[in-house]
């Protein structure tokens, strides 16, 4: 995981108090400024409850609320008991993160279908589902992002890492597995699509 990035706000001693704290988080501190993008910019927010009206509906960021209780009037993602010691504020920082990125990990919609990478299955509405090695769903990642068809070169060089004149039946023996387990179960033959490109969702 990289660095995390999270912005500050709160009254100026709580802000100061957590620059002092600085080389003891194990986050980068930024301050909001008017050429801030809270979307964009940070991993998650650290707002003090004097300062939470002014982002708490904004952004779809991570919040994490400092406050020394609880609050009903703000949506916020986590808790941090004020005061709090080091280790408190490192762990919650954190933990939101990884929370947030399991969540959206465990329901990634594919056509009809949801891929959970955290426990590698594809699943449809009626919660049937197929496990999927690793690769394959690192296949689906990859058809996902991609507008346009993908070249058998292209797909081992970004899945496998091999040089792109390298053998391509070791994708179209991986495609056919896939497209075979995808049909046995869900009876979807036009699940992994191709053209004279490549493959496609």
């Amino acid at each position: 995981m990289h660095k995390l990035k999270v912005l500050i706000t709160g009254p100026d001693s709580f802000i100061s108090t957590l620059i002092e704290l600085k080389s003891y988080l194990k986050f980068n501190l930024l301050q909001a400024n008017e050429n801030t993008d809270i979307n964009t910019d940070c991993d998650a927010l650290l707002l003090h409850d004097d300062m939470a009206n002014n982002y708490i509906g904004n952004s779809a960021t991570i919040k994490i609320l400092a406050s020394n209780s609880l609050s009903k009037n703000f949506k916020y993602d986590a808790f941090l008991k004020l005061p709090a010691s080091i280790s408190e504020i490192n762990t919650i920082v954190e933990n939101s993160v990884i929370k947030r990125k399991f969540i959206k990990n465990s329901s990634i919609k594919i056509k009809e279908y949801f891929l959970d990478k955290n426990e590698k299955k594809l699943l449809n509405k009626e919660n049937n589902f197929i496990i999927l090695t690793e690769k394959e769903v690192q296949l689906l990642e990859l058809f996902l992002e991609s507008k346009i068809s993908i070249t058998k070169k292209e797909i081992l060089t970004r899945v496998w890492h091999y040089s792109s004149d390298a053998d391509t039946h070791t994708v179209e023996t991986h495609i056919y597995r896939l497209r075979k387990k995808i049909n046995e179960k869900f009876l979807d033959e036009k699940f992994i699509l191709n053209d004279k490109n490549g493959y496609y969702l």
